[in-house]
């Protein structure tokens, strides 16, 4: 079935210490949430919603528009470093914004790159916790209400 997870147990069929569950479902591989993070359609996707959201260069002055180039170019190094542990983000560039009082808020805002690399994150992973929240417990999971 498209867009499932391959499900691992442990030894005798057991459920290993990292799994995840979901109102009782099958454990998730972490390795299979990282290829999905990591596959060219879900990577494509997370580009497009940060397109479509617009927003300022971060501390590394990368417009969006000049993205996909970067992108091309760094591509293999930068999916290196993810499978290896070794990325890092880059410092978020502080802003404040005006408030209609006078005082300001301050503002984070990440590099295009890294804006792209959690939203594909998050499109993973949401699914697996956005069922799991009651209409009524205002933030917290159905399992603790």
């Amino acid at each position: 079935m498209p867009g499932t997870l391959p499900v691992t147990t442990g030894r005798s069929g057991t459920a290993p210490a990292w799994h995840v569950e979901k109102n009782g479902a099958a454990p998730v591989d972490p390795d299979a949430l990282f290829r999905q993070v990591l596959d060219g359609v879900n990577l494509n996707l997370a580009w497009k919603q940060v397109k479509a959201n617009k927003g300022a260069p971060g501390i590394d002055g990368m417009t969006i528009d000049e993205f996909p180039a970067f992108a091309r170019e760094h591509w293999e190094r930068i999916r290196s470093q993810l499978s290896k542990g070794t990325y890092h983000p880059a410092p978020v560039r502080r802003v404040f914004i005006p408030k209609p009082d006078g005082s300001q808020r301050p503002l984070g805002v990440p590099t295009v790159l890294d804006r792209v690399i959690q939203q594909a994150i998050a499109q993973v992973l949401t699914p697996l916790y956005d069922g799991g929240f009651s209409p009524s417990s205002y933030g917290l999971p159905a399992i603790l209400v």
